[in-house]
């Protein structure tokens, strides 16, 4: 037999509201869709060239627990 127990997504977003709103959402559906959110995260990204941002955005990690009976 073969349970999941744990899955651990990340997402790529391109405001703080938007990942908010992600993290929002998730929260929102934990218990209807049967998984705990055991963890969650916002990380402000950018990417440079010749020392000047050229790219920003947020990744959002979304941990999963399923629990099985």
């Amino acid at each position: 037999m073969v349970e999941l127990k744990r899955v651990t997504e990340i997402y790529r977003v391109d405001t703080e509201e938007a990942a908010a709103e992600l993290i929002e959402n998730f929260k929102s559906k934990a218990g209807k869709d049967g998984y705990d959110l055991t963890k969650y995260e916002s990380k402000y990204r950018n990417k440079k060239l010749k020392g000047e941002i050229v790219d920003s955005w947020y990744t959002v990690t979304i941990q999963k627990d399923f629990t099985v009976e």
